[in-house]
C-alpha cells in the first residue's frame, strides 16, 4: 500500500489532535470535566473535591478562603485550587448557600464560624473542644 502525502498529513493531524487532547486532559482537574459556570476545588488535608458555582467566588466567605489559601500555599501553578479549611466546615457552608444563597451569601467567614461554633452538632472541634474550621498553619495537602 503506497502512502500519499495526503494520507501522511491526515495521520499527522490525527496524532497532533491526540496529543492536544491528552495534554488538555492532564491539565484539567484530575481529568474530570467541570460543568460550565462551575469550578472544581480541593478542600482540607484530604483534598476532597467539590464542584461549586463560580458565582460563589465573589461571596465574602469565599473571598476570605481564597485569601487564606494564598497565605497558606501561595500561588500554585500546578494542580487544583486548594482551600485550607476542614471538609465538614466547607460542606456545611455550601449546604447553607445551596439552601438560601440570598440569605447566607452575605455572611462572612467570621460570622459563619460564630454560627457553626454555637451549633452543638458541628464536629469541627479540636482536642480542647474549640471550633477549628481552618487547617493548621502550613499544613501539607
Amino acid at each position: 500500500m503506497a502512502f500519499t502525502i495526503k494520507n501522511v498529513n491526515k495521520i499527522r493531524q490525527i496524532v497532533r489532535l491526540k496529543l492536544v487532547m491528552q495534554k488538555w486532559k492532564s491539565m484539567s482537574v484530575s481529568g474530570k470535566r467541570v460543568p460550565s459556570g462551575s469550578l472544581g476545588v480541593y478542600v482540607g488535608a484530604e483534598r476532597c473535591r467539590f464542584v461549586i458555582p463560580t458565582r460563589y467566588l465573589k461571596l465574602p466567605l469565599f473571598v476570605s478562603l481564597l485569601e487564606k489559601a494564598e497565605e497558606e500555599y501561595g500561588f500554585q501553578s500546578d494542580g487544583g485550587l486548594v482551600l485550607p479549611c476542614e471538609v465538614e466546615f466547607f460542606e456545611a457552608a455550601v449546604e447553607l448557600l445551596e439552601r438560601d444563597e440570598h440569605r447566607f451569601g452575605a455572611i462572612g467567614f467570621n460570622e459563619l464560624v460564630e454560627l457553626f461554633s454555637s451549633s452543638s452538632s458541628f464536629e469541627c472541634k479540636d482536642s480542647k473542644g474549640a471550633f477549628t474550621p481552618l487547617l493548621h498553619r502550613k499544613a501539607r495537602v
